[in-house]
């Protein structure tokens, strides 16, 4: 069984409601469509009832059993005003801008939804940038306990088993924060190791990586990410880690054994840490690209509650699939 098809079957195990708030994009209500077909997830669509009704028909997908909410209809859209309004008042937001928030901005609607318990997790970003869907939940979901950073993870799914668990191994960040401090890298650690044990079912191996191993070089560069290791530590963190390691040392037995023997997490890592966003992003795309690696992802993480950002380039199937990995989030 593939990793998908494995996360797929956990999320039936305990159906969580997940919010698609762009219900004008046909992927997404086809989408919507193979969700409810497949028993992963119940799905709350955000938008005119008609409308989302009539564009389904248009496209052939059959979203009977979706749930479908209009804010501008919406009963109790004034305790999700109040709400918004006390989180942003340090911003002096007025009760007139969060009403039009409210009623306007489906991702912050459903974000609300998701902070009061009336949903699970939201996945967006089909039709519109990363940025807004960030933005929406930072500002009304906001960040885990003990976590400052929202970051994303990408679970490789390699074919040889080589390396990680079985082929398995989770790279972070890849897409959120540019350069990240030591504090930052720390924990992109922490909810990286969360992802790989709630969506992946992996007991987490972290290695941070640097292009030195233990010392062998000397630069600001490397320091940063020898003191995220110290942060850790610091932290008393539950789970293997160490660094810093060039990448051949995290994940190639021979080379963690010589280079770095006393280590629990060399030549055996199955969570690796950039340095950086351009480094994660690049390595990403390349064990892709030239290993023919599965990449599922980006998967958001250090919010308080899950909430997941697509490519507008996604598929159907890549939008039901995050649906499945947002619910194992739950």
């Amino acid at each position: 069984m593939g990793l998908i098809e494995s996360i797929k079957e956990n999320a039936k195990k305990e159906l969580k409601t997940i919010v698609l708030p762009e219900s004008e994009d046909e992927r997404v209500l086809q989408a919507t469509q193979k969700v409810l077909e497949e028993k992963t997830a119940n799905v709350v669509l955000i938008g005119n009832e008609e409308q989302i009704k009539a564009d389904a028909a248009a496209c052939g997908a059959s979203i009977e059993g979706a749930t479908i909410i209009d804010p501008k209809k919406f009963d109790d859209i004034e305790r999700y005003v109040d709400e918004l309004v006390e989180l942003r008042k340090s911003k002096n937001l007025s009760k007139e801008e969060a009403t039009q928030i409210m009623t306007t901005e489906p991702r912050f609607f459903g974000c609300m939804m998701v902070r009061l318990g009336e949903a699970d997790g939201l996945v967006a970003g089909s039709n519109s940038p990363t940025a807004d869907v960030l933005r929406a939940a930072i500002q009304v979901i906001k960040t885990a306990p003990g976590i400052n950073t929202v970051s994303s993870a990408f679970i490789m799914e390699t074919t040889d088993g080589k390396f990680g668990d079985n082929g398995l191994i989770l790279f972070a960040d890849c897409a959120v924060i540019p350069e990240p401090n030591a504090e930052q890298l720390a924990d992109i650690a922490s909810a990286t190791a969360a992802t790989a044990k709630s969506v992946v079912g992996l007991d987490p191996r972290v290695a941070m990586l640097s292009f030195s191993t233990k010392g062998s070089a000397n630069h600001p560069l490397v320091d940063k990410v020898q003191y995220a290791v110290d942060l850790l530590t610091e932290r008393n963190v539950d789970f293997e880690f160490d660094g810093e390691l060039q990448a051949d040392a995290a994940i190639v037995e021979a080379v963690g054994a010589k280079k770095a023997p006393d280590s629990k997490v060399a030549g055996r890592a199955n969570v690796l840490v950039f340095p950086d966003l351009q480094s994660g992003n690049i390595g990403y795309k390349l064990v892709q690209r030239f290993a023919g690696a599965a990449a599922h992802g980006p998967v958001v993480q250090g919010l308080a509650k899950p909430v997941n950002d697509l490519s507008r380039g996604c598929s159907v199937d890549d939008i039901a699939n995050l649906v499945a990995i947002t619910a194992t989030q739950c």
